[in-house]
């Protein structure tokens, strides 16, 4: 029955939508908590979580209710050319977390929508198209969004609505920041991007967007702080800075509840998405009055916000505030963390162990080189599925295993996939070390 699905999505899908596992690609058809069950009925350890979007796991009985009780009202659409009183919440809710004073905030229905969003009020209030970007980002797959992510392999057109900059990004491994400590780190960032306004810009930028953990680029990020040198460069110029925070955010970090948090600084704006509707199609941005403001048309959304997705918010974010999941993210992700780094320490294959909280990556190199081999991910990561555990690939040489659980796993779940993981690694290091 599978294969059968297998060969009608490539019938009628197009060939860019691929799936996971090639030929032996799997139909999820049931979950609960942390675990997932294929059309075969086995059952997997989801450490993926939809790409970071089951931040609660699956089958929550408070989301559940929350989307019942607004489905029994036979209200499941109106547009935002009515009053919704699950949207007027949420967002009174993020607006009050965001940090940002007088926040405002507009739903999107992805986070793709929410950084268009993001663009389209910092360069109307700037009126300005130039972007400063940062190299093996990823912001989206419309024209907009596409033309900020530094990521070759998502970027599927050259063409461009936006005059872009590109900033270094975090790498530790490879390229000018490698080898450098945090505080050169930082003042070779801040240098760079003296130089990039002096050189390749007009002047007038509009903003700087930025993920304080790249998500598809393999959970790379910078040094604590960073951002926020940066910003002190950016406020001399008057240019917004628009946080990224579709995977950082709602406490995923463990030490802080956006990621941005962990930079001195506030954004301009932040987008969202992901893990607030734990499933069902949520996002937006949330910024200053004045910038949310700065569109000059009139404008309304057909679907973001709307009722049922909303409803479902709001459930997520009382349940990840009323258990701590931040909390929790931190202590589980230290198991995993500290698990991986002693598994990389006799590992010739894992070249790094890299994340914060319950966003988890590690970096497959060919031994004793910063060579990618994503021939050996590949091998991890089959060797995952068949030991029962669900993870995600990455990065900009598609050698990165990442990870990204409900929020909600439990310490004997770690534990559990943290033994997966390590046994994994080992099969493959098995033929390196004959």
């Amino acid at each position: 029955m599978t294969d059968d699905l297998l060969a009608r999505h490539r019938a009628v899908l197009p060939s860019w939508v691929t799936t996971y596992y090639g030929d032996d690609a799997i139909e999820l058809v049931s979950g609960s908590g942390r675990r997932v069950t294929d059309g075969s009925g086995r059952t997997y350890l989801d450490f993926f979580g939809g790409v970071l979007t089951t931040m609660l796991g699956h089958d929550i009985p408070e989301v559940r209710e929350a989307v019942e009780r607004q489905l029994a009202t036979g209200i499941v659409h109106s547009s935002t050319l009515y009053l919704i009183r699950q949207q007027v919440e949420l967002a009174e809710k993020i607006a009050r977390l965001s940090g940002i004073p007088d926040a405002r905030v507009f739903f999107t229905n992805s986070g793709t929508e929410a950084n268009e969003a993001a663009l389209l009020c910092a360069t109307n209030h700037r009126r300005s198209h130039q972007i400063l970007a940062i190299r093996n980002s990823y912001h989206g797959r419309t024209f907009g969004a596409m033309a900020v992510t530094g990521h070759r392999s998502w970027s599927a057109s050259g063409l461009s609505p936006l005059t872009v900059s590109w900033l270094p990004s975090g790498d530790r491994l490879r390229g000018r920041m490698a080898g450098l400590s945090d505080a050169e780190h930082v003042d070779a960032a801040v240098e760079d991007l003296r130089e990039v306004l002096a050189t390749t810009t007009a002047g007038d930028v509009a903003a700087l967007i930025a993920e304080p953990i790249q998500g598809v680029g393999g959970f790379v990020h910078g040094p604590d702080g960073l951002l926020g040198a940066l910003k002190k460069e950016l406020d001399n110029h008057g240019i917004l800075l628009i946080s990224d925070e579709v995977q950082t955010g709602w406490g995923r970090t463990g030490d802080h509840f956006w990621g941005y948090q962990a930079h001195d600084v506030v954004p301009d704006l932040i987008t969202f998405a992901k893990g607030i509707g734990n499933g069902f199609a949520l996002a937006g941005v949330v910024g200053r009055a004045d910038l949310l403001n700065a569109v000059p048309g009139t404008s309304f959304s057909t679907f973001g916000g709307n009722p049922v997705a909303t409803a479902a918010g709001n459930a997520v974010l009382d349940y990840v505030l009323s258990h701590d999941l931040q909390a929790n993210a931190r202590r589980v992700g230290t198991i995993l963390l500290d698990g991986l780094r002693a598994a990389a320490a006799d590992s010739p294959i894992v070249a790094e162990v890299r994340g914060r909280g319950l966003m988890i990556a590690f970096e497959l190199t060919r031994p004793g080189t910063t060579e990618p081999d994503p021939a050996a991910t590949l091998r991890v990561f089959d060797e995952c599925r068949k030991r029962g555990l669900l993870v995600g690939k990455g990065g900009l040489y598609g050698n990165v295993i990442r990870m990204g659980p409900p929020l909600t796993l439990t310490e004997e779940e770690a534990r559990e996939g943290l033994d997966i993981l390590v046994a994994a690694i080992r099969e493959i290091d098995k033929p390196e070390r004959a």
